[in-house]
């Protein structure tokens, strides 16, 4: 039976291979753990296999794990990458390290106003719906930049980059076009403000397409903490 360190293991290498395949630095993408839904003892488990960094996709959930985790593991980067509504702003602004899927302007201004004056700015990633599906959240591609626009002008919020969830598909040559596009809004926002460094693309069933095209930092949760 493989443990949660045996699998963190494993996922790194697929990181190091995929990065390889493309003539990248593994180095330059970061493994970061979705561990929703899962119990602290997991959190734990993965940080003794050296994990830093956690997603977390719901408010509550993640608000009693790091104030749990608080005083023992004070080096964990939570990472907030679920849906938010805007009465929920104030959580995520408290206590999250990062923010990927920020898509209006009312989010971001919350985020801004309820970020304590004691903690370094939030980073934020805008989602963008990149695969236009309706059920899906995020921006429009031709709405990024004035999103971006207006997160920069934010004192208490650090634009980082661009976040997506592809199409579910077994077609490869669509994810890959999805993904191509996701990185050329990526490149473009990067040559206007320097602070963008992390686009975050690629989970367990398609990240190595998304490391191929230029994915910095790829969620991983069921291959490192099993199903749910």
């Amino acid at each position: 039976m493989t443990t949660i360190a045996d699998r963190i293991s494993i996922a790194q290498s697929r990181i190091n291979q995929a990065a390889q395949n493309c003539s990248r630095l593994p180095s330059d993408i970061s493994l970061l753990a979705v561990s929703k839904t899962k119990p602290i003892n997991d959190i734990i488990a993965a940080y003794d296999a050296g994990q830093r960094q956690f997603g977390e996709n719901y408010v509550q959930e993640g608000e009693t794990k790091i104030t749990t985790l608080a005083t023992d593991y004070p080096d964990i980067e939570w990472h907030f990458i679920g849906p938010l509504q805007s009465n929920k702003t104030r959580i995520v602004a408290e206590h999250f390290d990062w923010m990927h899927t920020v898509s209006r302007d009312k989010i971001a201004q919350r985020l801004n106003d309820q970020r304590p004056n004691n903690k370094k700015p939030l980073n934020v990633c805008i989602q963008v719906n990149i695969s236009q599906e309706d059920s899906k959240s995020g921006v429009d591609a031709n709405q990024v930049a004035m999103l971006a626009l207006t997160i920069n002008q934010l004192p208490n919020l650090r634009l980082r980059g661009l976040m997506a969830i592809p199409t579910a598909t077994a077609d490869t040559q669509l994810q890959q076009q999805e993904f191509a596009n996701l990185k050329t809004l990526f490149d473009q926002l990067q040559q206007q403000y320097p602070s963008i460094d992390t686009l975050s693309m690629g989970m367990s069933g398609d990240m190595d397409i998304a490391i191929a095209n230029g994915s910095t930092m790829v969620r991983i949760g069921s291959a490192i903490f099993g199903e749910r």
